[in-house]
């Protein structure tokens, strides 16, 4: 049953951000925003998080999951409120300043509840299904926001997106309440010391490099999608088909860890993430564009349900959600960095570029996950 209300939690709250995630995107332009102030604008989402994750971490340790929970389904709904009420560029920004955060205070707690309901013989398998439901709402999110903005508005998005926010926060009551023994209050530097675990290390580098470009796609794949005469519709189904590839290989994903290693099927990931990311500006074709999301999809899928055990299996018993907090701090500051990095470059050298930039960080990355490899086979034993 907890593991159910976790799930409808999980694929709620995420529902709600892919629905308004690509439109944000389309409105900001629409309001008359370039390449640049989207970046700033995504960049938004990410800024509270990277200060307040690591206490959103120590908060669900010492006070449990159910408060940080319930706290940001109020903050989801309090975000879509703005956008739909007021129709300028600093309503987006406030939107994106209180999802940001509300979104580090669900995401921290719940992983940390199906962390701790899960024996280290099935986490895999309970990451699994946490990823499957973001996924899922990956899939529907964009499709739906896509439609209602096609044959309604963008303020509509965002009042769907508000009515959608009450029924996860009356759930959210449901979700258990764990606390864990935190008598020592730790530093922000004793936290970022835990990087020394070579296996947590790489664990969060590779959950900051799948969420980037998942980030970086949705953000930037609207306007070159724009440019090529693609409608809104058309839009959120490309970025759906990202969302349905990403289900598929997490069911796929429990077999392939028996026939190969993590650190493998981690590399080959992001590499088939990376090549895509190349490939999917030159193709200006709708049925291209779908087979390259897939492609992407099948690569990201890969990433978060793996570095999620990873990292949870590398924590200090008592300070696990901490440490989640330190992976989403991580996530967030790449989050923060490469909208603005990709912004400047796209306004300097075009569209084009954001994902040829993208697509090469990828490739390049997955050579570090591969030269870091002996260390995690040595940790593992």
């Amino acid at each position: 049953m907890i593991l159910k209300i976790i799930i409808f939690s999980v694929f709620a709250f995420q529902l709600i951000i892919n629905i308004t995630r690509p439109i944000i995107t389309l409105y900001a332009s629409n309001l008359g925003s370039n390449t640049f102030e989207i970046g700033i604008l995504t960049a938004a989402f990410a800024f509270f998080p990277l200060l307040f994750a690591l206490q959103a971490g120590r908060i669900a340790d010492k006070y449990g999951d159910r408060y940080p929970v319930i706290f940001g389904m109020i903050g989801l709904a309090v975000g879509m409120f703005f956008p739909y009420f007021f129709t300028t560029i600093w309503a987006l920004y406030i939107s994106q300043f209180i999802v940001g955060i509300s979104n580090i205070f669900i995401a921290v707690s719940l992983q940390n509840v199906i962390g701790n309901i899960a024996t280290e013989s099935n986490r895999d398998q309970y990451f699994s299904m946490f990823g499957m439901a973001v996924a899922a709402a990956s899939l529907i999110g964009p499709i739906l926001g896509g439609y209602i903005s096609e044959h309604y508005n963008y303020n509509s998005v965002f009042l769907v997106s508000l009515l959608l926010a009450i029924f996860p926060i009356i759930i959210s009551f449901k979700v258990p309440a764990i606390k864990k023994d935190v008598s020592e209050k730790k530093s922000i530097i004793e936290s970022i010391g835990l990087l020394k675990i070579p296996l947590l290390k790489k664990a969060l580098f590779s959950s900051a490099l799948v969420l980037y470009s998942r980030d970086i796609f949705v953000a930037y794949f609207p306007i070159l999608a724009k440019e090529a005469d693609l409608s809104n519709s058309q839009i959120g189904l490309v970025i759906s088909l990202q969302g349905l590839a990403m289900i598929i290989i997490r069911f796929v994903l429990p077999r392939l860890l028996i026939l190969m290693s993590r650190d493998f099927i981690l590399f080959i990931s992001v590499i088939l993430a990376g090549a895509s990311f190349l490939l999917i500006p030159f193709t200006g074709s709708l049925i291209f564009y779908c087979v390259f999301s897939c492609l992407m999809g099948f690569g990201l899928g890969c990433g978060q349900p793996l570095s999620l055990t990873t990292t949870y299996n590398a924590s200090p018993l008592n300070r696990t959600g901490e440490v989640l907090g330190l992976r989403l701090s991580t996530n967030r500051l790449s989050q923060l960095i490469a909208p603005i990095f990709f912004g400047l470059v796209g306004s300097w050298m075009g569209i084009l570029s954001v994902f040829l930039f993208s697509g090469f960080f990828l490739i390049g990355g997955s050579w570090f996950l591969k030269e870091n490899k002996t260390s995690s086979i040595q940790m593992n034993k």
